[in-house]
């Protein structure tokens, strides 16, 4: 009651405004009713607005400096169109200078606007905005991907996902670990540390400084628990389980996908083909799962649109067999067809979308893992039987041994073996400078069995034993992905 009214014109419409709150809230009128000009002075109640400002966007404008709250907007949200309003809005706010509206328009970046704001923020000048749809963009990138407002030139620019990409990996290299760990009680955590998980942890951090595994603040989903021979990969930063086998033995095709920027797990679409004991392997933004249990199909997950198609399959059903990518190609190296040993090194091409035999091996290596620096392909763990002359042995040796092969030059290297250590059965990951390796050791005195965690170091050809596994799990798999650094979980 009492307070004094203004009258804001455009064009010939008149719009009534509390003067105490146009000038909290908008530097524009602020500026004019501080700044002594006569188109303000006492008695000036009409105010008229020149420029290229809509009604609609001073409406909304005057709404928020009313209410200050974007109610219309809410309203008009909800479709799977960008809100229409928005540029009317973001007009007026820059226009007026309704700095409370821009701000608040931070927390307002949803899928259905974040390309649209994006665009405005850059008309306008916003850098807080611009800003804050990156973030937005960055944390949700395959969803982005996937909307169809990201389609009016077909796809976010190269650039513009190159950036995107690059945001996705600030934080910190971390290693994590997933599995069924039975006594993770024993990691040693200070009493009464995450009370409220009473469940066993499914997901461990490494505090590479403090040398010891902690829980992440998040569990496998129910779904995943017991599911064996699942392929995984790391790609754009989020890590994908795909397929594998209940413990009921009964196979399944599920793709899941755990977000780091948002700790947070999704279900996508599944694989065409059930499949268990395969390589799922990311290649150029794409993912393809080779092969599996009699299975010579492949298949290619493109996040675009969150679909798998089948690709040339390979040249005969493997078992046992590992495969990584290396320089935009896959190569796969070693185990079995359905009549013999597999001794080629196949190579798929994705660009031609086919199969070549790279090479014939004379040692013959089954359930490997394998990855890769540059042109360089790692071979860790197995089994090994060399048929060549110089074969050292004739029998198939479980011994932790490091092979590289040089996909330019085609050599091969025996590395420093580590002959106390089961090469089988264990998962491995490239982190920062070495190959860590989750894997098995047993005390011979009392064939107990247990976890170790080692480093193999890949520019010294050496090993480093790290500090023994807290918990005794199946099925584990480690792999390195970047944590928010304002995630203290």
């Amino acid at each position: 009651a009492g307070e004094e009214v203004v009258q804001i014109r455009l064009g010939d419409k008149c719009y009534p405004v509390c003067k105490r709150k146009l000038i909290e809230q908008s530097d524009y009128f602020r500026a004019l009713y501080r700044s002594g000009m006569r188109e303000a002075g006492q008695g000036q109640e009409e105010q008229l607005l020149r420029g290229g400002l809509s009604a609609l966007g001073l409406e909304l404008g005057l709404d928020f400096i009313n209410t200050s709250c974007l109610a219309r907007l809410e309203q008009e949200e909800g479709g799977d169109e960008d809100p229409p309003l928005l540029e009317d809005l973001v007009e007026a706010a820059s226009y007026l200078q309704v700095t409370p509206l821009l701000r608040l328009l931070l927390s307002q970046v949803r899928l259905g606007n974040c390309f649209e704001l994006h665009r405005l923020a850059q008309v306008y000048g916003l850098q807080d905005l611009h800003d804050a749809c990156l973030e937005f963009m960055a944390t949700h990138y395959h969803q982005v991907l996937r909307r169809p407002d990201a389609r009016p030139h077909l796809l976010l620019p190269h650039a513009l996902q190159q950036h995107l990409k690059e945001m996705r990996m600030r934080g910190t290299a971390t290693l994590v670990a997933i599995g069924d760990f039975m006594n993770s009680s024993s990691l040693g955590l200070p009493r009464g540390c995450h009370p409220q998980v009473e469940a066993p942890w499914s997901m461990l951090r490494y505090d590479e400084e403090a040398e010891r595994w902690l829980p992440l603040a998040n569990n496998l989903p129910p779904d995943l628990v017991n599911v064996r021979g699942y392929g995984s990969a790391m790609l754009d930063n989020y890590l994908f389980i795909v397929g594998g086998y209940r413990i009921t033995s009964q196979e399944i095709s599920a793709t899941h996908c755990y977000n780091p920027c948002l700790n947070e797990w999704s279900q996508l679409a599944s694989m065409n083909q059930k499949r268990s004991n395969f390589k799922l392997l990311a290649v150029n933004g794409k993912l393809y799962a080779i092969g599996g249990q009699s299975l010579s199909n492949v298949e290619c997950y493109n996040p675009e649109n969150d679909w798998w198609n089948f690709v040339a399959s390979l040249p005969n059903p493997l078992a046992e067999f590992s495969a990584c990518e290396c320089k935009g190609k896959i190569y796969v190296v070693g185990g079995y067809t359905t009549r013999d040993r597999n001794m080629n090194i196949l190579q798929y091409c994705p660009t031609s979308d086919s199969w070549t035999t790279f090479e014939f091996c004379d040692v013959h290596v089954r359930k490997q893992q394998m990855l890769s620096v540059e042109e360089t392909i790692y071979l860790v763990g197995g089994c090994i039987h060399e048929l060549g002359p110089n074969q050292k042995s004739s029998q198939s040796e479980d011994a932790l041994t490091v092979q590289s092969y040089n996909t330019a030059t085609k050599e091969w290297l025996y590395l420093k073996e580590n002959t106390s250590k089961s090469g089988l059965n264990l998962t491995c990951t490239l982190h920062n400078d070495g190959v860590y390796i989750l894997s098995r050791d047993i005390t011979p005195s009392t064939s107990l069995e247990h976890r170790v965690f080692l480093k193999y170091n890949i520019f010294t050809d050496s090993w480093e034993s790290l500090r023994r596994f807290p918990a005794f799990g199946q099925n584990m798999l480690i792999c390195s992905m970047y944590l928010p650094d304002v995630h203290h979980v």
